[in-house]
């Protein structure tokens, strides 16, 4: 097990907000980063908690609509609010490729703009 010490000090003079960060441990000699802190202010708060909020009511949602729901008469009044079994794995893996689809997209968008342009002798 490796015992791990943190020494924090300024490493960008005149900017409080980025963090040097040294390791000081036998297991990782001369390990260093370089931390950007932010304090969080209250709009930031608030989507935070809304993002988690939204979440929540979408699992609880779809938990009850996928567990639940089949043991449920079916013509109880429960089954008014949900769509039918069908989409319960569609739904999911339409938005599975939508992900995959930006995570790719994304990932293009930065190797293209991060290219170096060939050397022409």
């Amino acid at each position: 097990m490796c015992p791990r010490f943190l020494q924090v000090s300024p490493c960008v003079p005149g900017f409080s907000r980025f963090l040097h960060v040294s390791q000081v441990s036998p297991c990782v000699p001369g390990f260093s980063m370089c931390l950007l802190c932010f304090q969080a202010t209250g709009a930031d708060q608030a989507v935070g908690m809304s993002l988690v909020l939204f979440s929540l009511l979408l699992f609880s949602y779809y938990t009850v609509w996928v567990i639940v729901l089949p043991f449920v008469d079916g013509r109880h009044v429960l089954h008014r609010y949900f769509l039918p079994r069908e989409y319960s794995v569609i739904l999911p893996g339409v938005a599975a490729v939508l992900l995959l689809l930006c995570i790719g997209t994304f990932t293009a968008v930065i190797l293209w703009k991060n290219r170096k342009p060939k050397k022409t002798d």
